[in-house]
């Protein structure tokens, strides 16, 4: 999908994810903002733009991933100064959103961070925030300014679709029951039938039991999430499908949040491949091992460039920009 310059944007990053930035500032012909964003001695931020902000329409590129609160504090604070520098709007273009997980209180005395964060950005000063796959949809809700909350469903579609050309044979599987309608609807967009594995936790992050609900028998299985951390539950989940007699089993998983040794988990597991977003930088990812990194800078860039035209970005919800 072409687009033409639009010279009335300004575009900001972190530290975050400066990959990701450089590739939506190539595909809107927009360069980045000159900006200085480091640290003292002691770890505070410290931030100055160099360019005059006076009215601009900002988009600010910090996905909030690890160090999860050192890019949390850098955002805030780049609001803040772009705010100081009466900035005429400012978008935070968050594609991963921390602290999501943390969504509900599972049991007394605990926090919603998410809600918290959603606070934070909105009272330091930003007039929108643009996300791809919330962890759970009601989070727009913690927010009283405008959400943008695109999908990457399309972007992973043209993803299977090109490796895997007999849909036939495919089989969605959603690794637990909250993601199921995350999965059907990728399953509706690769013309595949759908199963689901249904868990039973000892505690979190430790599974103590998987059945899978669906004949997977000779299909070739795709496990559809939003976050990959760990990794651990999504190479158990491939174990039991190769159980059930499954001919083979790939992942699809937005955030590569691949915390602790879980590439190492990958590589050694029967999955034939995982591929993740850029939503995350993975620049430290091998290029030939079995992560594969599918990227969203495109779909990002046009949702920008159609927020600031005013033009609505629901096509982006159907179709994957590819270039």
């Amino acid at each position: 999908m072409d687009m033409k310059p639009n010279s009335d944007i300004k575009l900001l990053t972190g530290n975050s994810n400066r990959a990701l930035a450089e590739s939506i500032s190539s595909k809107l012909f927009r360069p980045l903002t000159d900006a200085r964003i480091e640290k003292f001695a002691d770890s505070e931020v410290w931030v100055e733009i160099y360019d005059n902000m006076r009215g601009e329409d900002v988009y600010i590129i910090q996905p909030t991933s690890s160090p999860a609160n050192d890019s949390l504090m850098e955002l805030l604070i780049i609001i803040d100064a772009l705010k100081r520098a009466s900035a005429g709007r400012i978008t935070a273009v968050t594609p991963y959103f921390g602290y999501a997980r943390q969504d509900r209180k599972h049991q007394p005395r605990t926090p919603i961070t998410a809600k918290l964060v959603a606070n934070l950005i909105t009272t330091a000063g930003a007039d929108r925030l643009l996300t791809v796959d919330l962890h759970a949809g009601q989070i727009q809700g913690f927010f009283d300014i405008p959400v943008d909350n695109l999908y990457a469903t399309p972007v992973f579609a043209h993803h299977a679709k090109s490796m895997m050309p007999d849909t036939e044979s495919l089989m969605v599987v959603s690794p637990d029951v909250g993601g199921l309608v995350r999965a059907r609807t990728f399953a509706g967009m690769v013309n595949a039938d759908l199963a689901v594995i249904d868990k039973r936790r000892e505690k979190a992050g430790v599974v103590a039991e998987m059945n899978v609900l669906g004949d997977v028998e000779g299909r070739t299985c795709v496990l559809y999430d939003d976050i990959v951390d760990s990794a651990g539950t999504l190479c158990r989940a491939a174990e039991a499908l190769l159980e059930r007699g499954a001919a083979e089993v790939h992942a699809m998983c937005t955030h590569g949040v691949l915390s602790d040794k879980a590439v190492d988990r990958v590589e050694a597991s029967a999955l034939k491949s995982l591929a993740i977003t850029d939503s995350i930088d993975q620049s430290h990812l091998a290029e030939n091992g079995k992560v594969k990194v599918i990227p969203i800078g495109p779909m990002l860039a046009i949702a920008i460039d159609s927020i600031a035209r005013h033009d609505s970005v629901s096509r982006l919800f159907k179709k994957a920009p590819i270039s």
